[in-house]
């Protein structure tokens, strides 16, 4: 159900580099957000480190590694002390995969109205209504 997108940038090179970034986030979505991996789509994008700017430096002027990850959500499915986890969980692991990290990298957890976001042509709030029809025709 959520779609994530992460753009980077890092020096280091690896053929699976984008395939371990995108695990790697799958994996920390389900762990702490509680999202099926299942219904999880990650966009990986790499950008060079000389065209990202932080602090009026390139990331390769810095030799520092920085990521935007933007993760969408359902509205009101995750607290504040999970987001809050999975921001730094995501920090850790990303700085394994890209190499020390720029102070100004960023997670997003975007949280969308259940009614304005869905997949599969069903929005999240279908989905949760047919669930609860479903389990009320079980209890009768």
């Amino acid at each position: 159900m959520p779609l994530i997108t992460v753009t980077y940038a890092t020096s280091r090179q690896s053929p699976t580099l984008k395939a371990d970034i995108a695990s790697a986030v799958s994996e920390l979505t389900a762990k702490i957000l509680h999202k099926d991996p299942e219904v999880t789509a990650v966009i990986v994008k790499a950008v060079d480190a000389a065209d990202w700017f932080a602090g009026g430096k390139s990331l390769a002027e810095h030799k520092l590694a920085s990521y935007w990850i933007d993760t969408h959500v359902s509205e009101g499915t995750n607290t504040k002390d999970e987001k809050a986890a999975y921001l730094a969980a995501m920090f850790t692991r990303m700085s394994d995969l890209l190499g020390p990290l720029h102070h100004e990298t960023y997670l997003h957890v975007d949280e969308v109205r259940g009614d304005a976001y869905g997949f599969g042509g069903l929005s999240q709030e279908r989905r949760y209504i047919a669930g609860k029809l479903e389990v009320a025709r079980k209890a009768v």
